[in-house]
């Protein structure tokens, strides 16, 4: 075991960012199973079918989708395991604590998708687990950041707060896309439920969420440049890109009736804008790139909080 743990630590951190490239992939292989309404392609959970754990021949396309889909999941627990056990190879314990939430975040995920199939994709319960998903990308960031991210001292009272408040914001953002989601055309399934809300009165509510946002941004931007935070104005700026494109491309696809490439180009700029919002908000705590000592006080073996 400590032969595997050695041998893994030097990947830790590529093993870091394959573990957030699976949990946005996973985001937009699940938006395509609810975009080809193969919500209910397997009709049941655990199993398949109520006999199988796979699909047959009579489910069709849309179990073969669904079932894809839920193997995926086991793609993105091996890559969680791989990340921990580098992690622990490596004697890194912050880097440890972060990839074992990641890793236990799978499995929640997977029960709480389960209850979405059982009760025939609420929208309510579509929404969980999708902003689950944003909260693991999340965590996935902070793990990046933990390993490799410039020194910095944290930020002054101003810069912290709007960095927080634009984190806020931009959750309440993530929530009313889901509650867009469950009122329009796109259910996964022709027999689910939708919430029953009026598309267009939530839409534009979304869309002032937004406007919101990209003031914050906006603001800490400027704040930051003047403050001379360069990292922090940094990742401001290229989050306030993603924001721009996803507003763009939220009011296209609006405009189009929703079409289902489109859509799922909006998710993927959502777990981009979780990523980048997780970014402003660890922008503004302090960091220190020095290795982190091993349990027994020795340096680190494998250094990955150093900056090439």
């Amino acid at each position: 075991m400590n032969t595997l743990l050695s041998r893994l630590a030097p990947y830790l951190w590529p093993l870091a960012v394959a573990n957030l490239v699976a949990n946005i992939g996973i985001v937009v292989t699940g938006g395509a199973v609810r975009l080809t309404g193969s919500g209910l392609g397997c009709p049941t959970w655990p199993r398949c079918t109520d006999e199988s754990y796979v699909p047959h021949g009579e489910l069709g396309v849309h179990g073969a989708i669904e079932f894809g889909n839920r193997m995926l999941t086991f793609a993105l627990t091996a890559v969680a395991i791989a990340c921990f056990l580098a992690a622990l190879g490596a004697g890194h314990r912050r880097a440890t604590r972060l990839s074992l939430v990641v890793g236990l975040g799978i499995p929640l995920q997977a029960v709480i998708g389960g209850i979405t199939v059982l009760t025939d994709l609420n929208p309510w319960i579509v929404s969980g687990h999708f902003l689950l998903s944003m909260a693991m990308v999340m965590v996935c960031v902070g793990l990046l950041d933990e390993l490799r991210s410039p020194d910095r001292e944290a930020a002054p009272r101003v810069p912290r707060v709007l960095a927080w408040a634009t984190l806020v914001a931009g959750w309440v953002v993530l929530y009313l896309g889901t509650v867009v989601t469950g009122a329009g055309p796109h259910a996964g399934d022709t027999e689910s439920p939708r919430n029953g809300l009026d598309p267009s009165t939530v839409s534009h509510l979304h869309a002032y969420a937004v406007y919101a946002l990209v003031a914050l941004t906006i603001a800490l931007l400027v704040v930051a440049l003047r403050g001379g935070h360069r990292w922090l104005a940094t990742v401001a700026s290229l989050v306030l890109v993603i924001e721009l494109l996803q507003g763009v491309l939220g009011w296209v696809q609006y405009s189009l009736d929703l079409p289902v490439t489109l859509v799922a180009l909006h998710m993927l700029g959502a777990g981009l804008l979780a990523a980048g919002l997780a970014r402003i908000a660890l922008a503004v705590l302090p960091h220190h790139a020095a290795n982190e000592p091993t349990p027994g006080g020795e340096p680190q073996p494998h250094a990955a909080t150093r900056l090439p």
